[in-house]
């Protein structure tokens, strides 16, 4: 068998551009770019690395909003390299430390003005004195990696999830066996930061495909952005946070989404509530939701909603299916058991998706990872620190976080659990928080949007729920705050609104 990596990824873009080249790769603010363009953005950045020394593999890659971003990205996989993307807008000391964590002495950046030392930087405006080409170098091994993203660590210090070509091949592969169906015809919507995985299936459904793949600015408003490339240029295919669909909601009636004909919703636990509201404005869409970690290689399960049956939910959250092609779930307790059907625990995941580990951090390797035999075969798994479970019929349920299990009056209840009673008593989102005062875990209901009367509310949640598990404190909250992955940001709501 030859490389999963040439054959699902390099390989079909590199057709497309030879049998494609006057479609249409990109449209970055409005400006399009064909295939002819993004190949020579390509062989021009090839060649400028080959103009340079580098004795490091692994490539700082400076995210930018333009196709030479893009096309660093296929230059240096073309090259063997891996890219690990900083931002544009996070701090220049987080992404430093990055740079310095692996040791990067070559970084791309179509900048006007580069934040990082000249000695370091490939300016990737400039033309190069030779001509480049497509062709692939030999000899890159699938244990290569293609990227290193860095996410944040719960000792403030980012920590860098390793992907390797063989993960990412893999994941393509099993992408395409979930039946999602794009021709070059499609208008593919890629809204995600690139520092955030979702954006590495954003841009490779487009580009294997030799489709139109259709990026959105940095900056505040990326949902009206998004709701206006939609309605515009009326794009068929998109992945997005229920978040932003959710900020979206209030424009549906303003905006044409009748092109969608599929639509991915992932990064966070998908609300029943919102999906069927989609159904109303897009007569055509089939609707999936996939669920994974970094660590898994951008998703490993997913669930295909069906508009005329019973969509399966926990706690008003669509199920997350089943694991992918090249992916094993389990659910195991505490002790690594496997457990029966309906019976919580945690996710585990394994398989060729799953990371070789996180960048020069052994500790944390050791205690993530782990293998077990299952059917003779010692494999190794991923801790998700998901709490769910399987049904009867193989699907994943997916109850919310480990922790966000917290105990009161020694009681373990499920944050999760109180959101979903909340929701349905006040048709508003909600979002609820235990917040560590005086040695005892507090709770707070937070709800988006104007202060109203909750005492129907209040009403209702102790009708189905413990005294227990009732909030301590009710607070409003006139959007909440996303995270750079388009994320509801839970420790921000915590520390800037949970206050006496």
């Amino acid at each position: 068998m030859g490389s999963i990596f040439l054959q699902q990824i390099i390989n079909p873009i590199l057709d497309n551009i030879k049998n494609g080249g006057e479609k249409n790769a990109f449209c970055i603010e409005d400006e399009f770019y064909t295939y002819s363009d993004f190949a020579k953005e390509v062989t021009n950045i090839r060649a400028l690395l080959r103009e340079r020394t580098i004795d490091n593999k692994h490539i700082g890659l400076v995210t930018n909003n333009d196709v030479k971003t893009y096309a660093g990205i296929i230059a240096l996989w073309l090259e063997g390299y891996c890219y690990v993307p900083l931002h544009i807008k996070q701090p220049i000391d987080r992404c430093l430390d990055i740079v310095e964590q692996v040791g990067i002495t070559t970084i791309l950046d179509s900048s006007k003005e580069s934040r990082y030392d000249s000695k370091l930087v490939v300016n990737t405006k400039n033309t190069a004195s030779n001509a480049g080409d497509l062709e692939p170098v030999a000899n890159i091994s699938e244990d290569d990696l293609a990227y290193i993203l860095f996410t944040s660590g719960s000792t403030g210090k980012p920590k860098g999830v390793a992907l390797s070509r063989r993960n990412i091949g893999s994941f393509m592969d099993s992408f395409w066996a979930t039946g999602i169906d794009i021709t070059s015809d499609d208008r593919c919507l890629q809204c995600f930061d690139l520092t955030f995985d979702v954006s590495v299936q954003c841009y490779l459904t487009g580009l294997t495909k030799g489709a139109c793949v259709y990026t959105v600015p940095y900056g505040e408003g990326k949902y009206l952005q998004v709701a206006g490339l939609i309605d515009d240029y009326h794009l068929t295919f998109a992945a997005m946070a229920p978040s932003m669909l959710r900020f979206m909601r209030p424009f549906f009636d303003q905006i044409d989404m009748s092109s969608l004909k599929s639509c991915i919703l992932t990064a966070e636990a998908c609300p029943k509530k919102l999906l069927e509201v989609i159904y109303d404005y897009c007569p055509d869409i089939t609707l999936y939701d996939f669920y994974g970690p970094t660590e898994a290689t951008i998703y490993c399960t997913y669930y295909k909603l069906e508009r005329n049956r019973e969509n399966k939910e926990l706690n008003g959250i669509i199920s997350i299916g089943q694991p992918l092609k090249n992916c094993v779930g389990l659910i195991l307790d505490e002790q690594g058991n496997i457990l029966p059907a309906n019976d919580k625990g945690e996710l585990c995941i394994a398989g060729d998706q799953v990371t070789q580990g996180y960048w020069n951090n052994p500790e944390k390797n050791s205690t993530s990872f782990f293998f077990k035999e299952i059917d003779g075969v010692n494999m190794r798994f991923y801790h998700t620190g998901d709490l769910c479970y399987k049904d009867a019929d193989g699907d994943i349920m997916y109850s919310g976080r480990m922790d966000n299990q917290v105990k009161i009056q020694g009681f373990r209840i499920e944050l999760g659990e109180i959101e979903h009673h909340a929701r349905e008593a006040s048709g508003m989102n909600a979002v609820c928080v235990a917040k560590e005062e005086d040695g005892n875990n507090i709770l707070y209901l937070a709800f988006e949007g104007d202060e109203f009367d909750t005492t129907k509310v209040v009403e209702y949640m102790k009708s189905k729920m413990p005294s227990y598990m009732m909030p301590s404190h009710i607070i409003f909250i006139k959007t909440f705050p996303l995270n750079n992955n388009d994320k509801i940001d839970r420790p921000r709501i915590k520390k800037e609104y949970c206050t006496l």
